[in-house]
């Protein structure tokens, strides 16, 4: 029956496998990831009778209520009061995660599905509706506006991560959860599919959900997401902004101490399962205050006769920041190139990780640890930062602690040349990763923050293209290139292993098309594991299971 529930759909396909009726594969190709998610998910309820006042992208699952906030530590505060708040921003920044962590869920005017917004709250598993453009959000003054609506601070709102829907006031929900049924067929999904499943996770909260979830490891960790904390910001915008390897140093040495404990923490709940973790990647622009911010905190300054040397640090600060601007961060100084130009930086971070390594095989645990180098787009990138950074790092620490670590090092492959050079890479390397999302943009030449509010809701439209290619992989684009890079991988380092660590690692579409090109696992964010689970079970199934007749009939 095409009008069951998801709940009845997964308790009928269980109790039909009990009663011999059909077979756990035809049960598992029963079940849809959209049957998965909304069972995981709270959902708004059907018989509500709320009319929303503004859409945007249903950037992350589920539907939650809430009282509006503006400001990150405001949703901090507000929660520590026992309050359930919505994080509304024009759009977020790394400095802002603190307040996502707080928050129920995140609403945002500006961005697109693979926003900063939107990756990092899919990732921490928040409900997120992102590019909401009918608000005219107002941070400072704590009030939005849609059409005649205005909303304050305190006002409570529902958003719907599922259909990007932004209602007033609270409307009735349906709790979601791993109920026992869908955990039994996710079990027998384990024991068909051929794909690995890992999560991508960056803090111990995240490890926790992520095993919970079935994951076997963890295919990606951004260290950069261990920056979130006031304190560690400040140290790594003072890293950032010196101007010498010597002031770096002072700097980058407390900064490591502080995130090695969240790598030992991570590692320790991972224990005995692999975990890579990605050296810094994002445009260090991001981490930085904007100039015109730097420029009205200077007048206000002047305006209340501030002493002459709190002025010139600032003004200091304005030059620094305006002489790190890129016209195109996304292509500029970012990734490996931070790695190669300041080596120090790479050294210090793989320390972190290294020294949390060994201090956990000397108290009797066995983590298996991955380095990856992202950005990457010639094999010379791998050798310079192995050699002045990651290798210095771990002799070091090998020394220190006496102990010798068996660290996989490898890369993650975002850019069109590093799939084209694969053939010289793969050598290098233990392993490779495809990160999907800016390799996505590059093929298509697509800013992705851009591309989903401006024009491509136009593109879906027209049939122009048949799905968002950064939900749903590009199997003509990006696809031949991930199958020419595997092929080229596996034929010039036979032991290479291969994954994928975008967001198309939880969409079920892309992961039939990944068995296909021959990867060993796929990587998704905590929540999405189920999915991912069930997904690849499905695809071994579909592709060396002929007589299994495919059909989501019940």
């Amino acid at each position: 029956d095409a009008k069951m529930t998801p709940l009845a759909r997964v308790r009928t396909a269980v109790d039909m496998v009990k009663e011999g009726i059909i077979t756990k594969e035809e049960a598992i190709l029963k079940v849809k990831a959209e049957h998965v998610i909304q069972l995981l998910y709270p959902r708004i309820d059907p018989n509500a009778k709320a009319k929303p006042i503004a859409k945007g992208l249903p950037a992350s699952p589920g539907a939650v209520s809430g009282q509006v906030v503006f400001h990150p530590d405001d949703a901090v505060a507000w929660a520590k009061e026992g309050k359930k708040v919505i994080l509304v921003r024009i759009e977020t920044k790394p400095d802002d995660v603190h307040g996502f962590y707080a928050a129920v869920g995140i609403l945002t005017s500006r961005g697109g599905m693979t926003s900063h917004a939107a990756v990092v709250a899919r990732a921490i598993g928040k409900t997120a509706v992102v590019g909401a453009e009918a608000l005219d959000v107002h941070e400072e003054e704590k009030y939005f506006k849609v059409g005649d609506i205005v909303v304050k601070e305190g006002d409570w709102i529902t958003i719907d991560g599922n259909s990007g829907n932004v209602y007033l006031g609270i409307v009735p929900t349906i709790e979601g959860g791993l109920i026992p049924e869908l955990a039994e067929i996710l079990n027998w999904a384990d024991e068909v599919r051929k794909l690995g499943v890992r999560a991508n996770a960056d803090v111990p909260e995240d490890a926790e959900v992520a095993l919970k979830f079935g994951a076997e490891g963890i295919g990606l960790l951004r260290i950069e997401r261990m920056f979130r904390k006031p304190e560690r910001l400040e140290l790594l915008r003072k890293v950032i902004l010196s101007e010498s390897v010597e002031e770096r140093t002072k700097y980058l040495e407390p900064l490591a101490s502080m995130i090695k404990e969240d790598f030992k923490g991570i590692f320790k709940i991972m224990n005995s399962k692999p975990v890579i973790v990605r050296l810094i990647d994002p445009p260090l622009h991001e981490f930085l205050p904007k100039p015109e911010e730097i420029l009205q905190e200077i007048y206000e300054l002047k305006a209340r006769g501030a002493p002459e040397n709190v002025i010139k640090e600032k003004e200091w600060l304005l030059r620094r920041v305006r002489a790190l601007q890129e016209a195109n961060p996304m292509l500029g100084h970012r990734g490996v190139r931070v790695g190669v130009t300041n080596p120090e930086i790479y050294y210090y971070l793989s320390k972190a990780i290294l020294e949390a390594t060994a201090e956990l095989v000397k108290e009797g645990y066995n983590p298996i640890v991955e380095i990856m180098i992202p950005q990457v787009s010639d094999v010379n990138e791998i050798r310079y930062v192995k050699q002045k950074a990651i290798l210095p790092a771990l002799e070091d620490v090998e020394k220190r602690y006496g102990v010798k670590l068996n660290v996989k090092i490898g890369t993650m492959v975002e850019t069109v040349r590093a799939c084209l050079a694969m053939n010289e890479i793969a050598k290098e390397v233990d392993f490779i990763s495809f990160g999907t999302n800016d390799l996505t943009q590059a093929v298509f030449s697509f800013s992705r923050d851009d591309v989903e509010n401006k024009f491509m809701p136009f593109y879906l439209q027209e049939k122009i293209l048949p799905n968002n290619p950064f939900q749903t992989l590009d199997v003509k684009g990006v696809g031949k290139l991930i199958e020419m890079a595997v092929k080229s991988a596996r034929e010039n380092n036979p032991k290479i292993e291969i994954g994928i660590c975008g967001e198309h690692g939880g969409d079920p579409d892309s992961i039939m098309f990944l068995y296909k090109a021959g990867l060993d696992y796929v990587s998704a964010s905590p929540f999405r594991v189920p999915v991912a689970r069930l997904a690849a079970a499905q695809a071994t199934i579909k592709y060396t299971k002929k007589d299994v007749k495919v059909s989501y009939d019940v």
